[in-house]
């Protein structure tokens, strides 16, 4: 094995990498057994390594700044890694997020407000804001989930039709953001939502 990469073992890490290794071990050691939960532990795994490796590579297309991208990203679901709950989970995990950072001693004060308010605000795919950090929590997250299969059920039958509506818009952009080929039936589902909304009026 090459002594070049630590492979997160010993002190040598950086403070995203010694963030990340935190939330895994969060994960690992949780008390919460998977049926008190509401995802498993080893989708909380999945997920938050999944939206890291994301928001890396949308860090590096978009010119932003990747750690900040990597601690938004694994920090994103915290609440339900400690809680097991996704009710408001965005804006309960924020001021976890900040307080795991603050016990580091090693963020200031406005990397932290950057990086939460990323974590406040990623639940709400239907709100496009300027913020390049605010967009880049909920891209990573889309995207992610989106690699899974069949998760448009989740999102039209969990999701009021005007909100899934632009989880499917924010996934055909992303798509072509990154070069990926297009998904037909994505622009069948928004129609179809379109018409739940319209009937809802």
């Amino acid at each position: 094995m090459s002594k070049g990469y630590h492979h997160f073992k010993g002190n040598k890490l950086n403070r995203s990498e010694f963030i990340q290794r935190k939330v895994v071990q969060l994960i690992l050691n949780g008390k919460l057994t998977d049926k008190e939960r509401e995802s498993s532990k080893v989708f909380e795994l999945k997920h938050s390594s999944g939206c890291t490796q994301v928001g890396r590579i949308l860090a590096e297309k978009r010119r932003l700044n990747k750690e900040y991208a990597e601690l938004i990203c694994v920090l994103h679901d915290i609440y339900v890694i400690v809680k097991g709950r996704y009710k408001n989970h965005a804006h309960l995990g924020a001021p976890i997020a900040a307080r795991i950072l603050r016990s580091t001693n090693k963020f200031r004060l406005s990397e932290i407000k950057l990086i939460t308010e990323a974590i406040f605000n990623h639940s709400d795919k239907h709100i496009y804001s300027k913020n390049p950090y605010v967009e880049l929590a909920k891209d990573a997250d889309t995207l992610d989930c989106f690699l899974y299969d069949n998760v448009e059920g989740y999102y039209t039958g969990n999701k009021p039709p005007k909100v899934a509506k632009e989880y499917f818009k924010r996934i055909i952009k992303l798509r072509k953001e990154l070069g990926l080929r297009p998904v037909k039936r994505y622009n069948k589902l928004i129609k179809e939502l379109e018409q739940k909304s319209r009937e809802k009026k």
